[in-house]
């Protein structure tokens, strides 16, 4: 085996990469939604803590986790019709790398007037207006 792939399902490429990028963000937006329920569920318990933890949230750190927080939707979003289109559309297979270059260009034009506008205001609180 002169490959160098012996012992390995690692092919390379960007599919693969997809694939793993697929996997993360799914892993992380699950993470979220089980913060997001145990603390939406913690208003029940005590509204004193409740309003504690979400001011917590109104801090600098927290607005750039928001934006990987939506970066990461938009991919998985994007990632996965290209996911269906390729396991249910007859020539998906042949065009998957030209798709998975469309999603990327998709979420570029999207994330970066979107991150700007997620980011302003923290920016003028941290820096004043320019």
């Amino acid at each position: 085996m002169a490959n160098g792939n012996a012992g390995t399902l690692y092919r390379g490429g960007p599919g693969m990469w997809s694939w793993v990028a697929h996997r993360i963000t799914g892993a992380a937006v699950f993470f979220f939604l089980v913060v997001h329920v145990v603390d939406t569920a913690l208003v029940r318990v005590s509204p004193d803590a409740y309003n504690t933890v979400i001011d917590t949230y109104k801090t600098p750190l927290v607005n750039l986790m928001e934006v990987g927080l939506v970066a990461v939707v938009l991919f998985h979003a994007l990632n996965g019709i290209r996911v269906i289109l390729v396991d249910f559309w007859e020539q998906g297979p042949r065009y998957q790398r030209q798709m998975l270059w469309t999603i990327l260009v998709i979420w570029f034009v999207v994330m970066i007037p979107g991150a700007y506008f997620m980011l302003k205001h923290t920016a003028e609180t941290l820096f004043g207006s320019a």
